[in-house]
């Protein structure tokens, strides 16, 4: 792997990153991305950018980093003990957006690219990412268009392929501890190096370049909803979910904290406002409860 290849992934996560802002920005009638440019002791940086008080998006960010270590992480090593002891470079642009209208579903997207390097050994390189929506009202018609989107992302690079990567981010997003998805999923990929690196990079770009084009329709749409202090409770109770996914499961969350990363850009992805109920139960029939029955299990939502 030559240096070009690794400033070709670079160039395109900034890009990414700001197209990303600028079109969310355009929802928002004044509200800006602010910007915070940051240094990382250890070796990079990167650049948070984040949105808050919003009328569409109470609060999100999009966050670009590219650093440097002498030692991966054990949340990078524990499934792959072969990475130990070898230096890192890790690159990427993840983003959560979180809507102040109960209507408007959370979504978060990442893309990720990873090269762990030992003297005298080749490097080991590898591709992450995908993109999953959080819906707390849903719209059957609104998650087809999501999956819908996510497979014409996939489908240049093989039929089966969105089947496997949506397969996986309905086992990726899941709280074992409240037997139920996080929402209606879409699609996780790690540790992609196949069948080459200018392939692996392609299939990368398309998942990062069509997570606008899943999203902003439903955004668009919904954002007008009218919605009552019911909705909005809601809205906070479901985001509780949320907070205990990342904190407990997110690999990506994991991985900040421990490499040493920039504490206040990892948790940006956490609502700004959440809250928990004890032994909290929707009433049946109501439009809460089918969120619960239909919608936090995984199935074959474009039926292939």
């Amino acid at each position: 792997m030559i240096e070009n290849e690794i400033s070709a992934v670079k160039t395109y996560l900034l890009k990414l990153q700001d197209q990303i802002c600028t079109a969310l920005e355009a929802e928002e009638p004044t509200a800006r991305f602010i910007e915070d440019a940051w240094v990382r002791a250890e070796g990079g940086g990167g650049r948070t950018r984040v949105l808050a008080n919003g009328e569409v998006f109470e609060q999100g960010g999009v966050n670009f980093s590219h650093v440097f270590g002498s030692n991966l992480p054990p949340s990078a090593t524990a499934k792959r003990p072969e990475l130990a002891d070898r230096q890192f470079e890790a690159m990427g642009v993840s983003l959560v957006m979180h809507p102040r209208n109960p209507y408007v579903p959370t979504s978060h997207a990442n893309v990720r690219f990873f090269i762990a390097k030992k003297d005298g050994e080749p490097p080991i390189w590898w591709f992450g990412g995908g993109f999953d929506l959080t819906p707390f009202y849903p719209f059957r018609e609104d998650v087809l268009h999501w999956h819908q989107v996510a497979r014409q992302a996939c489908l240049p690079f093989g039929e089966d392929v969105y089947t496997r990567y949506k397969n996986w981010c309905d086992e990726y997003f899941f709280l074992k501890h409240r037997n139920e998805t996080r929402g209606v999923g879409g699609l996780f990929f790690d540790d992609l190096n196949e069948p080459d690196f200018a392939q692996a990079f392609a299939f990368m770009q398309s998942v990062g370049d069509h997570y606008l084009d899943a999203y902003l329709p439903i955004v668009q749409k919904r954002k007008d909803t009218v919605y009552g202090d019911r909705e909005r409770n809601f809205q906070l109770y479901r985001r509780g979910r949320y907070v205990e996914f990342n904190l407990v499961y997110d690999r990506g969350t994991l991985f900040g904290l421990q490499s040493g990363g920039r504490t206040e850009s990892i948790l940006m992805s956490m609502p700004p406002v959440a809250h928990w109920q004890y032994n909290w139960r929707p009433e049946p029939g109501s439009l809460e409860v089918e969120l619960y029955d239909t919608y936090l299990r995984p199935q074959n939502w474009l039926g292939i």
